[in-house]
């Protein structure tokens, strides 16, 4: 695992809109697997960078307003489980934003703003509770939550500022982030340029930023035409976000990628390995982030400690506002297509 120290000043604080910049005028770090060069560049550049036939597998999945304030503590909403029940995380409320929350007890009932009440069941993880809901949850948070925001975003933004253009079936905790810089205008390009696009579901669940902790069980569907288009592609698989390897290489487990929904705890790993895609475009991961396991998966270890320390030389930013990195590989895939 690659470790480093993250100045406040690389962190993004508000969206590039904010900043005087549209929606995809971030910027793209580009390492190449094979050659191990590493590249600047605009991410407007990114259908120069892909090739015509390369598949480009993005999250379909839209962001709730998942965090309800309370007086002195906030309701993270995370995952809905089958019977119904909700984990949850408590968060106290520091100034303008929270810090983890260690109190609560099995069994204690929480009065939620508009009449509503959550009643704490038991631990899931050290900081995730299965809680209920005494009334339909989708429904309230769109009435009473606010998008989740961490310390180093300084102030609220409206939903939209959370939202992906690719996203259309709300679930997720928090922004499928990868996805956010691409715009309609650069959607088309990418279509022009004979890059083919198509989605998969994961409903993120939300994050740890003071723990290292591995990602726990989220609700995933590989659709029928995704696994035949990546399964078939001549070209490069570039999965936009770690949220769709994770979706991607739990359908591949068996070599080949297969339709399939349900529920995932796979965790990508340099032990594991990944069969279906080639290619990632990601934001930049804090240090001793589980996700860094993943990207060492696809870019190993050397080149991915080079990235890094290009990012941060280079004054990139960090986090859900921030730049993109793409890692992949300049030549043509080195296994033939798999069969459907």
């Amino acid at each position: 695992m690659i470790t480093f120290d993250l100045p406040a000043a690389r962190e993004a604080h508000e969206p590039p809109e904010a900043r005087g910049l549209p929606r995809d005028g971030v910027r793209l770090m580009v390492s190449a697997t094979d050659s191990g060069v590493i590249t600047h560049h605009a991410f407007t550049e990114l259908p120069e960078l892909l090739r015509p036939g390369d598949v480009l597998v993005v999250n379909d999945s839209a962001t709730l307003p998942a965090a309800v304030p309370l007086d002195r503590l906030a309701v993270h909403f995370s995952t809905e489980r089958d019977d119904g029940s909700w984990l949850v995380e408590l968060r106290r409320r520091s100034g303008g934003a929270t810090v983890p929350y260690a109190g609560g007890e099995p069994g204690e009932w929480l009065p939620l703003p508009g009449g509503a009440t959550l009643r704490l069941i038991g631990r899931e993880t050290p900081r995730l509770w299965r809680a209920v809901l005494d009334r339909d949850v989708p429904g309230y948070l769109a009435g009473h939550g606010r998008p989740i925001r961490y310390s180093y975003v300084g102030r609220d933004w409206p939903l939209s500022a959370y939202q992906t253009v690719f996203g259309t079936r709300p679930g997720s905790a928090e922004m499928p982030s990868a996805g956010r810089p691409f715009s309609a205008e650069l959607v088309a390009a990418l279509a022009a340029r004979g890059v083919l696009i198509t989605p998969i579901t994961l409903h993120t669940g939300v994050a740890s930023p003071e723990k290292d902790e591995p990602p726990y069980p989220e609700r995933f569907a590989v659709p029928p035409a995704t696994a035949d288009l990546v399964n078939s592609a001549a070209g490069r698989v570039v999965a936009v976000g770690t949220t769709v390897v994770r979706a991607l290489e739990t359908a591949a487990r068996s070599g080949t990628v297969r339709p399939m929904e349900g529920w995932t705890s796979h965790v990508v790993s340099p032990a594991v390995g990944v069969r279906a895609v080639h290619g990632l475009v990601t934001g930049l991961h804090e240090p001793r982030s589980s996700h860094l396991m993943m990207l060492t998966a696809i870019a190993g270890t050397d080149l991915l400690a080079r990235s890094y320390q290009e990012a941060l030389r280079e004054r990139y930013l960090w986090h859900e506002f921030g730049d993109l990195h793409l890692i992949l590989p300049d030549a043509a895939p080195a296994r033939p297509p798999r069969a459907g």
